[in-house]
């Protein structure tokens, strides 16, 4: 019987990253990624590729596999996927494109304005957004990604095909 190599979630979480990342660099370019809708459908494709590479884990495995298997094999995916995506958010808006803070601060006014906000608050609200900005953009990508990521593997590890695994069998027929 020939054995399958198993695609390892250090792999499949880092093509799932380059993808997330290339859509950001790509939604940046074009000014999508400042758009709501946008941000939705690269979380979804997230989501729709965490939940493929558990499943594909469990076809892998010929499905002898247990929830708690696949489970963990999607939050591997998902703690990569993180890392990853900290690291290039990180860069992106202090090396790559420093830029980008300024035009989120930007919207925000221009909304907070359009609310009707007195500026007395306005000027309060940005000073703070300025001031905490990077604390609330890490915890927002970690806390992010792993709450869709858990929530991905859940499925992920519910709709992926499951054979019972007998022990007795595993340990040589004794």
């Amino acid at each position: 019987m020939e054995e399958n190599k198993i695609m390892s979630p250090q792999i499949k979480g880092l093509l799932i990253a380059l993808i997330v990342i290339i859509l950001g660099i790509a939604g940046y370019f074009t000014d999508l990624g400042f758009s709501t809708w946008f941000n939705w459908v690269v979380n979804a494709i997230m989501f729709a590729a965490i939940i493929i590479a558990c499943v594909h884990y469990a076809n892998q495995k010929q499905n002898y596999v247990t929830f708690g298997n696949v489970f963990l094999h999607g939050f591997k995916i998902t703690a990569v996927i993180t890392i990853i995506v900290l690291v290039y958010t990180l860069l992106a808006f202090t090396v790559l494109f420093p830029e980008m803070k300024e035009k989120i601060f930007e919207m925000q006014r221009i909304k907070m304005e359009e609310s009707g906000i007195d500026d007395d608050k306005l000027e309060q609200a940005t000073t703070m957004m300025k001031k905490y900005f990077m604390l609330f953009l890490v915890l927002g990508v970690i806390f992010g990604t792993l709450i869709w990521g858990c929530i991905a593997s859940l499925i992920g590890a519910a709709v992926a095909k499951k054979k019972p695994i007998n022990p007795l069998t595993q340990q040589g027929g004794m």
